[in-house]
């Protein structure tokens, strides 16, 4: 048996110190005071996360323990007791038990009748089997679960794809051109996490690239066939606009969320769909993808990442290597997972141009959606190892499939936005249903075609973090008057049902009423640092006052199988379907930017969204019974009382 020693720096410690009476992260360094007086130790140093193999001992640092000490680990279902087999200046070691399995532990050392509690570690077992030398494969390993390994582990480098054997080995003849290889994450297992919630199921090839190398991966039994995934979009975080402040209140509602939909022991993960940063603050902010990443790991699940357009280094005029930092500080740009009965894949769509791009000088930014030609045949190879077409398909990507829909004639517009979307569509044709994840436009939308849906997801930082910034509305919202937020999903065998949850908003708020009559917007009332005219340009038809008793009904998470119903003293109301700009985005953005005197970014504009509904009331102050009913039967509801002020604040 050999000691396994750990590589402190790549695992991203948190020292668990015992000093002064209390545990804290730091470094070991000097002398330290045992805990609660009980045993005197110094220094305990866990890492979050470690693999080890079944014919290692497990190294752990620390001074002062004796071989006569036993090391407790307990677990939600199970405690282990084991003695010190080895001990130096260093540190300690320990064997673990035959019948120890992968999981989170509890670790507490044991002197005779005392007790001293180190934290927490996640162990996985490896196989600890040295892979032989195949003429042509560069890179090897072994899939392993407890020790054993684990058959059918599809494994990639982003071009090359293969399968474990019966004894969880592969073999791939990669050319190493990305640095990495990965596994397609099989149904019923996890990987360790990184920093908490960075799932590694990726590892970082070291050897030239004709020279061949072994990479093993870890894995952790979990029933994961019914889980929630927490799907989240353009943070577009730069340290600007009071950004991070805004965001300790997303990442308060949406952890709070994870521990609802998960007390009944359900597991969680979340995807980002990209725009995680912002490249023209990669520099002149000094907050990129790193610092980036560093906020993302307060979400209190696995967040599995892709890439969007602004996660590219702006100083690169060249898709590839503009891609390289995501790759180095992130994850693989592209890559699958199974979770249950659902198969993930995440695409990078992103071709970023970046005219006049150079060191030391941002460029254009440009870019095109589109799947590379390479990504389309990895794609065409991933998913030929799923061979059951009624296999749940889950593609998240950032570019929109399909542009904004709008309502033409009463019809919804659906026009492709990705160059080659339709080559997407016939790669996914043979399945029987595939969701499509995407965000980008800072908009909800959905668009249901054949067997595809997309469910185009609105944005976690709203309008850009500019409405909820000190000074202008205090608000979240997004450019079709979503509330700014995320989606979630409840994934059950073949089942899934999802809804879209704002920020600081109860599960339950999913439309907002307008009073139209109410919905006279003038500089003098919204905007008086600006001028009619400046407002004017934006506000179209809400700059005249109107009497037409009409209402409007924003229901952001609308698809064709919802149904939106109005009445007045018990009369049913006709209610047409229209695509018209939300006023409440109106007054909160464009007309605070010229308040403030500031042009309003176009980007950042109201768009005209095909999720509003009108109806028109018989009088101006009638109170309306408003009923919206999802296509999986939950219902909301809504008594309008009117008349109803247009105001930053309402509801």
């Amino acid at each position: 048996m050999r000691t396994r020693l750990l590589d402190w720096t790549r695992l991203g410690l948190c020292l668990l110190l015992v000093s002064a009476g209390m545990a804290g992260c730091g470094n070991d360094s000097g002398s330290m005071n045992p805990l609660n007086g009980s045993i005197p130790v110094k220094g305990i140093v866990l890492p979050s996360s470690v693999s080890v193999g079944r014919d290692e001992l497990l190294f752990l640092r620390g001074n002062g323990i004796l071989t006569t000490d036993r090391l407790e680990l307990a677990s939600a279902d199970r405690t282990f007791i084991v003695s010190v087999a080895e001990t130096s200046d260093t540190g300690f070691a320990v064997s673990l038990p035959d019948d120890f399995v992968s999981g989170d532990y509890r670790l507490a050392l044991l002197r005779d009748d005392q007790r001293l509690e180190l934290g927490s570690l996640s162990i996985n077992l490896t196989a600890s089997i040295l892979v032989p030398d195949r003429e042509g494969m560069t890179v090897k390993g072994v899939v392993a679960c407890d020790g054993q390994g684990v058959a059918g582990v599809v494994v990639s480098d982003g071009f090359e794809v293969t399968s474990t054997d019966a004894d969880g080995i592969y073999y791939l003849p990669s050319e190493k051109r990305n640095g990495y290889v990965f596994i397609s994450l099989p149904s019923g297992y996890e990987v360790e996490c990184r920093n908490g919630n960075e799932p590694q199921f990726f590892k970082r090839l070291t050897a030239a690239a004709g020279v061949s190398e072994q990479q093993d991966f870890a894995l952790r039994r979990v029933d994961n066939d019914h889980h929630k995934l927490f799907v989240v979009t353009d943070f577009h975080l730069a340290n600007r606009n009071d950004d991070l402040k805004q965001y300790d209140d997303f990442v308060t509602d949406i952890n709070a969320t994870i521990a609802a939909e998960t007390a009944d022991g359900t597991p969680a993960y979340a995807i980002d769909l990209g725009d995680l940063s912002w490249d023209l603050y990669w520099y002149s902010n000094s907050f990129a993808l790193a610092q980036c990443l560093t906020q993302a790991d307060r979400i209190g699940c696995p967040l599995f990442h892709l890439p969007g357009n602004h996660d590219n280094d702006p100083y690169k005029a060249d898709d590839w290597d503009a891609e390289q930092p995501f790759k180095d500080d992130v994850c693989p740009t592209y890559y699958s997972f199974n979770l249950g009965r659902v198969h993930y894949v995440l695409l990078d769509n992103v071709r970023y141009i970046n005219t006049g791009g150079a060191e030391g000088v941002v460029g254009e930014r440009n870019y095109e959606g589109v799947i590379v030609d390479p990504q389309m045949e990895w794609l065409r190879k991933d998913l030929s190892y799923i061979t059951d077409p009624s296999t749940p398909i889950v593609v998240a990507m950032h570019v929109n499939l399909y542009r904004n829909p709008l309502i033409v004639g009463g019809s919804q517009l659906d026009l492709l936005s990705l160059d080659n979307g339709s080559a997407l569509q016939s790669l996914l044709a043979r399945f029987d249903r595939v969701e499509v994840l995407t965000g980008h436009t800072h908009l909800n939308f959905t668009v249901e075609k054949d067997n595809l849906m997309e469910h185009n997801v609105a944005a976690v930082c709203g309008t850009w973090w500019w409405t909820g910034k000190e000074g202008y509305a205090d608000n979240y919202i997004c450019k079709d008057g979503s509330p700014a937020g995320y989606a979630v999903w409840d994934q059950n065998g073949t089942d899934s049902q999802w809804y879209y949850k704002g920020t600081g908003e109860g599960r339950d708020y999913q439309f907002r009423t307008y009073d139209l009559n109410e919905c006279h917007i003038t500089a003098a009332k919204y905007a008086p640092g600006a001028s009619e005219e400046d407002l004017a340009r934006y506000t179209g038809s809400y700059a005249t006052a109107r009497t037409d008793n009409k209402v409007l009904i924003n229901v952001w998470g609308y698809d064709p199988a919802w149904k939106v119903e109005v009445s007045e003293n018990g009369v049913p109301l006709a209610v047409t379907r229209v695509s018209v700009k939300d006023p409440l985005h109106l007054i909160s953005y464009e007309a605070l930017r010229l308040d403030k005197g500031a042009t309003p970014t176009s980007s950042f504009e109201t768009d005209a969204t095909g999720h509003m509904f009108e109806v028109t009331a018989s009088s101006a102050t009638s109170t309306l019974d408003i009923r919206v009913t999802d296509r999986f039967g939950c219902i909301y509801t809504e008594q309008m009382i009117r008349p109803k002020a247009l105001s930053t604040d309402m509801k």
